[in-house]
């Protein structure tokens, strides 16, 4: 199932050098993601996470990233 925008239930948010990062969940398919924004180079994902790992891949996101 795809999550939408509208879907999607803010659980954390942060900003450092120019990198936002946010913890986001969707109650009806209870799915986690990370969304990041790195303003500096413009790349932009966002990764779905279980549970276990969403404030691990919070707070690390690049280590989760795609390749």
């Amino acid at each position: 199932m795809t999550m939408t925008q509208t879907d999607l239930i803010e659980l954390a948010t942060r900003q450092n050098g120019g990198v936002e990062v946010r913890l986001l969940w969707n109650p009806a398919a209870d799915e986690l993601k990370v969304a990041v924004v790195d303003e500096s180079t413009g790349e932009t994902f966002e990764i779905p996470v279980p549970g276990e790992s969403a404030l691990d891949a919070f707070y690390h996101p690049f280590v989760y990233a795609p390749s």
